[in-house]
């Protein structure tokens, strides 16, 4: 009976040991995934700045266009 409850034993680590590197694996992929969304949304963000400044920029030039007519 020793031998059935170290058998048993053995395979609830092993299970246990397993589920650990499932989840290890779960969430350096899930911080990898949140690297990746943060660095896309920095590059959006600077996309918006930049498309924006172009509006402004544009804004006051047709506004010294209609200024000056």
């Amino acid at each position: 009976m020793d031998k059935n409850i170290g058998e048993q034993l053995n395979k609830a680590y092993e299970a246990y040991r397993q589920a650990c590197m499932e989840r290890d694996h779960a969430v350096k992929e899930l911080q990898q995934k949140t690297e990746n969304y943060m660095q896309q949304i920095r590059e959006q963000q600077e996309k918006i700045e930049l498309q924006n400044s172009i509006i402004a920029k544009l804004k006051s030039q047709l506004a010294a266009l209609n200024a000056n007519r």
